[in-house]
């Protein structure tokens, strides 16, 4: 038995190349998902199966007697397509495949807009977890393939809340059907609207921050009256955190967010936790203003205020409200190799971070940092010290 493995493109045998017609019509057994199969003319082969997984399909090819098999996915069989999970069963099987290719709804988007799509960055949200907002922090237009809960309602409504209500995005809808339909706007806009299931979504290029290095100056941000963790401090906080771009990152006792804003430089996603509301206001401000837009914000107590949020790979506890151990304990809890880093200027608090690592097996380290900056006096330049600060760095064993 041979297989080809068949991308039809948006469904239309028109978009199908002769090559591709040829195959289908030599085969004496085509499978794939109804809506596939119904949209293959009647004169091609009669023989036809439903099947939606990998496994149907295997099923329909041991139990029937072809010779030359089709098997039909939408759009592109290399563009997050069924035939990924259905060629290692092939491989195992022992049985034959070609592979030919279709037009992938990036490509008839892109040929509507007339726009190239080299320099998009490509995302499945069809049937599978995806964070948006982390998506679009790469400086890029991005495509989204939705389907599922993550429609392209949902995916603007995401934007919206981290912020983005502002940025463009097309729709595009039953593309290379009938009724296909174009619609862009702000992603505030598009997120009231109602799609259909066939939709797919471009975001145009978020607005972005310069890089910097860690240990931006106080200067940068919003303060206010609530107290900010401070320029050589934060860079020893983000040091101590070994954070990487894939990271997942809790910043608790939040302030004005400048830990909050670093870490969301340098980490895929950042959730500040924070119990004042002017603290909140700033934080946001602060969001705002470098373009933080995979910074998430809560207003609450922790650690109640920590239940629903994602797995954390690194905690920052600038603030605790009198409840460190609890706050250690359910960080833990949620993902026992959680990098964490608590700033002290108590010896209580010190004594307490020290006593809640221990109680985990957790190696603990600790750094005091005394910072002096110089002050002008008339001609003179004299030294002006900061409360000496201790960062409590637990890893686990």
């Amino acid at each position: 038995m041979k297989v080809i493995l068949l991308g039809l493109g948006g469904g239309s045998v028109e978009m199908l190349t002769r090559q591709a017609i040829n195959a289908l019509k030599r085969s004496d057994m085509i499978i794939g998902a109804k809506r596939l199969i119904n949209s293959i003319p009647k004169d091609f082969t009669p023989l036809r199966f439903c099947a939606n997984t990998a496994n149907e399909i295997m099923t329909h090819l041991q139990n029937g007697k072809s010779d030359n098999a089709a098997v039909v996915f939408s759009g592109d069989s290399g563009f997050y397509s069924g035939a990924k999970s259905l060629l290692p069963l092939l491989e195992q099987s022992g049985i034959e495949s070609d592979i030919l290719p279709g037009i992938s709804s990036v490509q008839l988007l892109a040929s509507r807009l007339k726009r190239p799509w080299q320099d998009w960055k490509l995302v499945s949200a069809h049937g599978v977890e995806c964070d948006a907002v982390s998506e679009i922090m790469c400086g890029k237009p991005v495509f989204f393939l939705t389907g599922g809960k993550h429609d392209p309602s949902e995916i603007c409504r995401q934007l919206v809340g981290a912020g983005l209500g502002d940025l463009t995005a097309v729709v595009g809808e039953n593309l290379s059907c009938p009724d296909e339909k174009i619609t862009a706007g702000s992603a505030e806009a598009l997120s009231g609207r109602v799609f259909s299931k066939l939709s797919v979504l471009l975001t145009e290029k978020a607005p972005l921050a310069p890089k910097r290095s860690s240990g931006w100056q106080d200067e940068c941000f919003i303060r206010g009256d609530v107290p900010m963790t401070k320029q050589l401090v934060r860079a020893a906080i983000i040091s101590k955190l070994c954070v990487s771009p894939e990271n997942t990152c809790w910043d608790i006792g939040a302030g004005t967010g400048s830990v909050s804003v670093e870490l969301a430089a340098v980490s895929r996603r950042v959730f500040a936790v924070e119990c004042s509301e002017n603290a909140c206001d700033l934080i946001r401000k602060n969001r705002a203003k470098h373009m933080a837009w995979n910074l998430s914000l809560t207003q609450g107590n922790a650690p109640d205020a920590l239940i629903g949020l994602p797995e954390p790979d690194v905690v920052f506890i600038g603030g605790s409200g009198g409840r460190l151990k609890d706050i250690i304990d359910y960080s833990l809890a949620k993902n026992p190799l959680a990098r964490i880093c608590v700033s002290a200027i108590a010896l209580e608090t010190l004594n307490t971070a020290v006593k809640a690592f221990s109680s985990h097996g957790m190696e603990t380290d600790i750094t005091q940092i005394a910072v002096n900056r110089t002050k002008s006096a008339g001609n003179l330049h004299m030294l002006t010290a900061s409360n000496p600060i201790f960062l409590i760095t637990g890893n686990a064993i």
